[in-house]
């Protein structure tokens, strides 16, 4: 007789490929948004604008 397939094993198997996919999803959209982030802020002081009178002479 032959022996019956176990659906426990193939359902938790498709689970387990659901979740890895969920969170290489979420692991990739949490790349861009801090790459994202990285190109929006300044890293160095020098790359901020210098107000005009900043330079200027007290007096």
């Amino acid at each position: 007789m032959a022996r019956p397939p176990n659906y426990e094993f193939e359902k938790r198997k498709k689970e387990q490929e659901r979740k890895a996919q969920k969170d290489a999803k979420r692991e990739d959209r949490r790349a861009r948004k801090a790459e994202q982030r990285e190109s929006n802020n300044p890293g160095d002081a020098g790359d901020a604008p210098v107000h005009p009178d900043a330079s200027a002479p007290n007096g």
